[in-house]
């Protein structure tokens, strides 16, 4: 819901968040951010959901793919080509209400973790919306979804971190409680070892989140590189965390009876979702030659 509201309150006029945000500050709508369809994921300049302008409105066809709460959203940020012959300078984001005519939800996915947010497929058939649907300037989208990441990474990166630091916290007490030999599991050097491992690079990715929340909120002109670093650093840790974590629990770790296991699961989507952690890493790289600061 995140994504949707970051576009509108950062892009969106003055009218449209009047119009939009107090219904959504009252608890009584949900937004979902549709970017992504089967063919255009990380590649979102590959966009082929198309709008086409008649008179005072607007008409979308297409499918987005992925999209998160999907089904339970009552409004839509849709980001469609408006202008064919100007590649992502061609794209334009608009917001779609969930009870117009063409609107409709396809497959809800079967998913490895995550499974208390539904995520499925969104089809626009002849959706008709007026013009001032358009958030923000027509041709501008592209731009409005990237600079809606530079929000939203970081918030994947403490999820990331959440999720690391629970599997910790269970991890270090169940070996508190667990005995093997008659000892229990924290005499052991070699898992003294992973647990210290785990930690330092727990606090080293919450570092790293921080760090990048405090660039969202003053605007900083290193924010992209640094919404990067923290997502996928932080991506990365709580895959690794996890991991250990069921290691830690042997073979109850790998069950259901044990938290440990959700977590690993929940963990694999923070290195996938706003950006794989393969482009971050091209972001950072990009951002780091160019020699933004």
């Amino acid at each position: 819901m995140s994504l949707g509201i970051a576009t509108l309150v950062h892009f969106g006029t003055k009218e449209q968040q009047e119009r939009w945000l107090p219904a959504l500050l009252a608890g009584d709508r949900l937004w979902a951010f549709g970017m992504t369809e089967p063919g255009a994921g990380s590649d979102a300049g590959g966009t082929q959901t198309r709008a086409v302008r008649q008179g005072e409105s607007w008409v979308i066809n297409g499918r987005k793919q992925w999209i998160t709460n999907a089904g339970i959203s009552d409004f839509y940020v849709v980001f469609a080509k408006t202008d064919r012959s100007s590649g992502h300078r061609g794209i334009t984001c608009f917001v779609v209400e969930k009870d117009r005519p063409g609107f409709s939800v396809g497959k809800l996915e079967h998913k490895l973790g995550i499974r208390a947010s539904p995520t499925g497929e969104v089809i626009l058939e002849d959706v008709r919306v007026p013009h001032e649907n358009i958030v923000g300037e027509e041709g501008k989208g592209f731009y409005y979804a990237m600079g809606t990441f530079d929000w939203s990474r970081p918030v994947i990166g403490a999820q990331a971190v959440g999720i690391a630091q629970g599997a910790l916290d269970y991890a270090a007490n169940y070996m508190q409680e667990r005995r093997t030999f008659g000892q229990p599991l924290t005499n052991y050097q070699g898992l003294q070892f992973m647990v210290a491992d785990m930690a330092m690079q727990i606090e080293a990715a919450r570092g790293l989140v921080y760090r990048a929340a405090a660039m969202a909120d003053s605007n900083h002109p290193d924010l992209t590189r640094m919404a990067s670093m923290a997502k996928c650093f932080a991506g990365d840790v709580a895959m690794k965390v996890t991991t250990d974590a069921v290691q830690l629990l042997g073979g109850y770790g790998f069950t259901k009876d044990f938290p440990v296991e959700r977590m690993f699961r929940d963990a694999k989507i923070t290195q996938i979702y706003e950006g794989t952690n393969q482009i971050q890493r091209m972001v950072v790289a990009r951002k780091t030659f160019t020699g933004v600061r």
